[in-house]
């Protein structure tokens, strides 16, 4: 007796969980770490997997003087096309470049180990889980194909950490894709349908080398640095009173992520260089928004005499905003996820930014949805001992191959 859809692919899925996890654990024990960004490797790996799986996998490489401008070092971008007849295209998109795993690891960042139902390993959580979950979504479907039309995409890119400008966006602008409608890799249980946006600079303080002996034949871009620095952190304490309306998404925030300066320990600091991070909530203008953080600065500075600052834009990412359009995806999503979570699953935002921007921007009307806990934080996305939690694995699956099902029957 032939079973219903939904119990059917679900079996597909349970039958082959175990492959599944091996196959997370193979993408997560290549590094990706953006910076340097050298991700080709782990693209054509990723390619000959899905090769094996019976996908027909195109490669996308970017040119490396596009690359090197971005500062990263490699970039193939993947996409599988599996087309059953006339009719809208969803695509799914998953992010596999990440940021450095950094100290204090418990378990091996690279190794994917498995210890109390968890799966460990940078990228886990975000996003090669949803390598995971969109794959074998795929694959659960292809055993219906034959109730199915139009067709459906994966796209696997490898600049999110960095923009997306050489992923998405670099694929959407070459014509490479159009898809109808769009999932993103998510965050966990919630339809993520709005993010922040995101503004970062790179802040160059010059002073004037010195002998530590005589300072005073010196100007020290630290102490430059210093001032302009609490001036910026300053303004925290404004962002945290404006609120934005959309749940998940918060107040505005400021951080310097990264500093570096000085030549020696004897020596005044004739140049220091930070890199801040703005995240610009949906109701503000990114425009308004630089305008301020650069007048900020040029301010501080002023009041350090013989200082001079450079900046440099290194991202302004706009926000995402909920698209009426995207309610089809909202509400397959919310139907099967309910159904197999046992709870409700509610629709946010999220005070990340992301790939999926540029798809909207595009007018394609996208929402976030993969693998994951209720919050980014139990995952410890990018931070040590980043996880997922294989039963949500095995229930996010089922969660897009159902709903890819009611989107293309």
């Amino acid at each position: 007796m032939q079973l219903p859809a939904y119990e059917h692919l679900d079996t597909w899925v349970d039958a082959h969980f175990d492959e599944q996890v091996a196959f997370l654990q193979a993408l997560v024990q290549i590094p990706t770490d953006t910076p340097p960004g050298n991700n080709a490797p782990h693209a054509d790996v990723t390619a000959d997997l899905l090769t094996k799986f019976g996908f027909d996998v195109e490669k996308y490489p970017v040119p490396p003087s596009e690359v090197q401008a971005h500062g990263l070092t490699s970039i193939t971008n993947l996409i599988v096309r599996q087309r059953y007849g006339s009719g809208k295209t969803v695509a799914l998109n998953a992010h596999g470049d990440v940021v450095p795993p950094g100290e204090g690891w418990t378990f091996d960042p690279y190794g994917g180990q498995i210890a109390d139902g968890k799966l460990y390993g940078r990228a886990s959580a975000v996003s090669k889980s949803d390598f995971a979950t969109y794959t074998f979504a795929v694959r659960a479907l292809e055993t219906l194909k034959s109730q199915l039309t139009g067709a459906v995409e994966l796209h696997f890119t490898y600049d999110e950490e960095f923009g997306g400008e050489l992923g998405p966006r670099w694929l959407l602008a070459n014509k490479l894709t159009r898809p109808d409608l769009l999932i993103a890799a998510g965050f966990g249980y919630h339809v993520v349908t709005s993010h922040n946006g995101c503004l970062q600079i790179e802040v160059t303080v010059r002073g004037k080398m010195a002998h530590a002996a005589f300072p005073v034949n010196g100007v020290d871009a630290l102490q430059g640095a210093i001032v302009i620095l609490n001036a910026l952190y300053a303004k925290n304490t404004v962002y945290r009173t404006i609120t934005s309306e959309i749940p998940g998404i918060g107040h505005p925030t400021l951080i310097v992520g990264r500093i570096d300066g000085g030549t020696n320990t004897n020596v005044v600091p004739a140049k220091v260089t930070f890199c801040l991070d703005r995240r610009i909530i949906p109701e503000e203008d990114p425009v308004a928004v630089e305008a301020e953080i650069r007048d900020v600065i040029a301010k501080a500075a002023a009041t350090i005499p013989g200082i001079s600052v450079e900046l440099r834009r290194l991202l302004l990412a706009n926000a995402l905003v909920p698209m009426p359009s995207a309610k089809v995806l909202v509400d397959v999503l919310q139907k099967h996820g309910q159904e197999l979570f046992g709870e409700e699953i509610p629709t946010s935002g999220t005070p990340l930014y992301t790939d999926v921007r540029l798809y909207c921007e595009a007018g394609i009307p996208a929402v976030m949805y993969g693998a994951g806990p209720r919050t980014i934080s139990e995952a410890n996305v990018k931070q040590v001992d980043e996880h997922i939690v294989l039963e949500d694995l095995r229930k996010a699956t089922k969660v897009i191959a159902r709903a890819l099902y009611d989107l293309l029957r």
